[in-house]
């Protein structure tokens, strides 16, 4: 095993996996979280705790938006950034993305009615979805969402006459998989063939055809997602490569330039401080893709379309941590037939199992795709000897795991508060009652102060939501 350094030993609070100003007190060597400690979060607001540095999750998006859209004007165009809500949603944050100059991207009736009730501008939200409701459909046209995306055949009928009952014509947007198969998890690559989002690539024209037959509608563009949590940016290029070269032949078919092409989102981060040096940089990222459809665009002859992005995870999964407090540890002996297989295990005699007070029901991602996640104490700092640790929630599943594997200091206890970092992405948003455990709060933290964002639940609330029969009187004697 390699030896810790300053980012990565048991007690280390790496930038770049933890928010970036993220650090331990100088005096009480907590962890401290847009400068409130984590001990005073979980008594204030108990544990287990999701926590978004707000601060963070700003500056993120700017920094996102700001290099997507200086690459655009390079080539000449310009790009709109969307953020990726089913990321994390909720009224606050929607406000800070729009705030921070982005769009807002929903899949769902409840998203944008959260969306709505932010005081988004409809004209600035985009509506995914591959099963959207008639009813799903004709909210997002009366409201005046800026774009919905088309996923089906069936779908263009339904928009159209939304559109057409309301006397709007809405712009759409045609979901296409490119056939580039992202080189990530295959339950989070979603442009492959044989799956259920969007339609194949050779049969845009065939579906773009029946768009253009509507009055009431409006064709902008193609849209394509490759996948989740991408490090490579081959993928991408490839992708925008393909697109490209179908304008032509769309624009033979409209009879005018095709203005838009959506290229999704996708781009992934670090969760651990081994992968922070292979995740990508967004300005890397911004550059190549200008550079690809600046070249293709020239190749096909085509007029550069202006971009769109949707980027949720690499703008909000940084900032976010979530505390939980530790209830029991349990030692398991790492030989004979519980040899450690992975080699990241060799070099210790055991493993040490540590129990907190969350787990699936707030974390899913571990279960659904294997996902890997990094811990510190929080409550303070400790020179003991480092323990590779397993950490485990409280529900009744082997698979329920919340940290595969990381070293923390031997003598971690019961008490003790945990963070895990980069829970900002689809850990709320995937959360569940599992056992009957309540969701979590969120919190916002900056500059020394914490405020809910989203309330958590309690076991009356659950318990409130069975339908409790009424007592059935006693049959009378005969």
């Amino acid at each position: 095993m390699s030896e810790p350094t300053e980012a990565t030993g048991p007690n280390a609070i790496d930038p770049r996996v933890f928010p970036p100003g993220a650090r331990r007190g100088r005096e009480c060597r907590q962890l401290k979280l847009g400068g409130v400690r984590a001990t005073e979060l979980t008594a204030e607001h108990g544990s287990p705790l999701y926590v978004i540095d707000e601060d963070a999750a700003r500056a993120r998006a700017r920094e996102v938006r700001s290099a997507l859209e200086s690459e655009a004007a390079r080539i000449g165009t310009s790009a709109t950034v969307y953020y990726a809500g089913k990321a994390f949603l909720c009224v606050e944050v929607a406000q800070w993305m729009v705030e921070e100059g982005l769009a807002i991207d929903v899949a769902s009736g409840g998203e944008l009615a959260v969306a709505l009730a932010a005081g988004v501008d409809p004209a600035r939200i985009g509506f995914h979805g591959n099963n959207k409701s008639v009813r799903e459909i004709e909210r997002a046209v009366e409201v005046g969402v800026g774009t919905i995306i088309i996923d089906s055949e069936i779908e263009t009928e339904r928009v159209a006459a939304a559109a057409a009952a309301a006397g709007r014509r809405q712009r759409v947007r045609l979901r296409v998989n490119s056939g580039v198969h992202a080189s990530t998890h295959d339950f989070l690559a979603t442009s492959h063939e044989d799956q259920k989002f969007g339609q194949p690539l050779e049969d845009a024209p065939q579906l773009v055809s029946a768009i253009l037959a509507h009055d009431s509608l409006e064709f902008v563009g193609l849209h394509c997602h490759i996948g989740s949590q991408i490090f490579a940016t081959d993928g991408f290029r490839e992708s925008a490569r393909r697109l490209l070269g179908a304008y032509p032949e769309l624009e033979r078919l409209a009879g005018r330039p095709v203005p838009e092409l959506n290229l999704g989102g996708g781009f992934g981060i670090a969760y651990t401080s081994a992968q922070a040096d292979a995740a990508p940089d967004i300005a890397d990222i911004a550059r190549e893709l200008a550079n690809i459809v600046a070249e293709t665009a020239a190749e096909v002859g085509v007029s550069v379309p202006k971009l769109a992005f949707e980027p949720g995870r690499a703008v909000i999964g940084q900032s976010g941590v979530t505390l939980y407090t530790v209830g029991t540890t349990k030692p398991v002996a790492l030989s004979g037939s519980n040899a450690a297989a992975d080699p990241a295990d060799l070099g210790f005699a055991e493993r040490l199992y540590v129990s907190v007070d969350g787990g699936m029901s707030d974390n899913a991602r571990p279960a659904l795709y294997g996902a890997d996640y990094q811990v510190r104490i929080a409550n303070r700092e400790s020179a003991a000897a480092p323990a590779l640790v397993r950490v485990v929630g409280k529900h009744c599943e082997s698979g329920d795991i919340v940290v595969q594997r990381d070293v923390l200091p031997g003598d971690v206890r019961p008490g003790d508060t945990l963070a895990v970092a980069a829970t900002g992405a689809y850990c709320w948003s995937l959360s569940s009652n599992y056992n009957y455990v309540p969701r979590p709060p969120v919190v916002a933290v900056s500059q020394g102060a914490s405020r809910v964002i989203v309330r958590g639940e309690s076991e009356d609330e659950l318990v409130a939501k069975s339908v409790i029969p009424a007592p059935v009187a006693p049959a009378r004697a005969s």
